[in-house]
């Protein structure tokens, strides 16, 4: 049945090779189960309810893409996005955390809409071939930038914006930290090289391994100041859900009475075009590294993949979380072989089960899932090869689309300037043949969105 249903033999896969896939994505994308709850709770919203809601958010996008898409894609409560939700529009403007929710909503029925259409698609597929393939690249640069944030080995010193971590201040805790990520990298690398079936997650395992001996051991002290915590598992399951309470359905609840129109149109906006431009980027992305798009560039099944995504942020919305996304995390499921929905489907379950397991899943430290981060952007930048450099018109927006990311640190701020500067070029160097009304469309958008936002 599993067979008939994700066509393994058809995507040259197996249920092995899945389930190990989706276990990979789920550990690389877990620290959302930690890291949202914190950032929401600024709002004033109840952080055991916050957890749950995103778990169940994950559980429902993650197992919609498996069944409407079959892709091996997973969803969740969208970095960023969080943050704009917690500390723009109410900590900044001053709204409530359900009506921040209600805008989420809203956002999600206009994303379904488009989704039922061929507008997102015309959108996806009116992206040249080049700047999909910058994409890729970029969300990889991205990707372990994130990974190496989150270890720690790149830290701000306020001067230079970023700079590499100065082992011998806090050693024993951020400092620790740092190098048992560089020796999981190394610990990775050369499993890939040996080619060791499940080389992503047996890196990631084997880094939380060395990170619990050394806090035995004394060499790693866990100093929460510094947002470094303890390894060990000091608890297991946990059975009490009634927090959600707290938090589900409060989107019906909005009082509007402090309600403002032009507020509101711009605040749903931003959730919008974040939530369209991540999402396509994440597909082009991770569907360029894993071979899904077609002789055209095109994404077979973008429009039910892209359902999704927006029935998810309206099921996340009601759960009680932000804007539910695509992850770009689903890279490193891909990179480990997983073609099919049932990747996603134990991602998924996994999702699920951290409801329970909570206490456990959250015991991972950052450093060990951060050399699986690096590892894929290494895996991501073989498309670079794509990129015809000995032409300006194409290689010119790339290189920008691509530097945007990391730099930006903004997946959909790296297609926006990729988009702008290949209209531009393209259309004052006399080649505008090669361009879509689509891609003129998007561009003014694009150049309004800087001067209206």
């Amino acid at each position: 049945m599993i067979e008939k249903f994700f066509k393994l033999s058809e995507n040259k896969t197996d249920v092995k090779t899945e389930v190990m896939a989706g276990v990979t994505t789920f550990m690389t994308m877990a620290y959302i189960l930690a890291v949202n709850p914190s950032i929401l709770s600024a709002s004033g919203m109840d952080a055991n309810a916050v957890l749950i809601a995103t778990a169940l958010a994950s559980f429902v996008g993650t197992m919609l893409m498996a069944f409407l898409a079959n892709y091996p894609f997973a969803l969740a409560p969208g970095m960023g996005l969080n943050a704009y939700f917690a500390y723009t529009v109410c900590l900044g403007m001053g709204y409530s955390w359900q009506f921040a929710l209600f805008a989420v909503l809203v956002e999600g029925v206009i994303f379904i809409l488009l989704s039922l259409t061929n507008v997102r698609e015309a959108i996806f597929n009116a992206i040249p071939k080049t700047l999909k393939s910058a994409v890729s690249v970029g969300i990889g640069l991205f990707i372990s930038f994130i990974g190496m944030q989150n270890a720690k080995l790149i830290v701000d010193d306020g001067a230079t914006l970023v700079t590499y971590q100065h082992f011998n201040e806090n050693f024993q805790s951020v400092g620790m930290g740092a190098l048992l990520c560089l020796i999981g990298v190394i610990i990775t690398g050369i499993l890939i090289v040996k080619k060791v079936r499940g080389n992503i997650l047996l890196g990631i395992i084997a880094t939380w391994i060395l990170g619990i001996l050394c806090e035995v051991v004394g060499l790693y002290v866990p100093n929460p100041e510094l947002g470094m915590y303890s390894v060990i598992p000091t608890a297991f399951v946990s059975f009490d859900f009634s927090s959600l309470g707290n938090t589900f359905g409060a989107v019906f609840t909005t009082d509007f009475s402090t309600f403002k129109i032009v507020d509101f149109i711009v605040i749903m906006f931003a959730f919008l075009f974040v939530d369209v431009f991540d999402t396509l980027g994440t597909l082009v992305g991770v569907s360029s590294n894993a071979g899904f798009l077609d002789k055209d560039g095109k994404l077979p099944k973008i429009k039910q993949a892209l359902l999704a995504d927006s029935i998810a942020t309206c099921a996340g919305a009601v759960f009680g979380t932000s804007t539910t996304t695509t992850f770009v995390e689903s890279s490193a499921g891909v990179a480990e072989g997983g073609r099919t929905g049932l990747t996603s489907c134990v991602t998924g379950l996994l999702f699920l089960l951290a409801l329970i397991f909570s206490p456990l899943f959250l015991t991972i430290p950052s450093f060990a899932c951060a050399p699986a981060l690096i590892v894929v952007g290494f895996f991501m930048m073989k498309n670079v090869v794509d990129i015809d450099f000995s032409d300006a018109t194409e290689a010119i927006p790339a290189f920008l689309a691509i530097a945007a990311m990391p730099f930006a640190y903004s997946i959909s701020e790296g297609i926006t300037v990729g988009v702008i500067s290949y209209v531009l070029i393209n259309l004052i160097s006399g080649k505008a043949k090669k361009l879509s009304p689509l891609m003129y469309v998007l561009c003014v958008l694009f150049i309004i969105k800087y001067i209206v936002l």
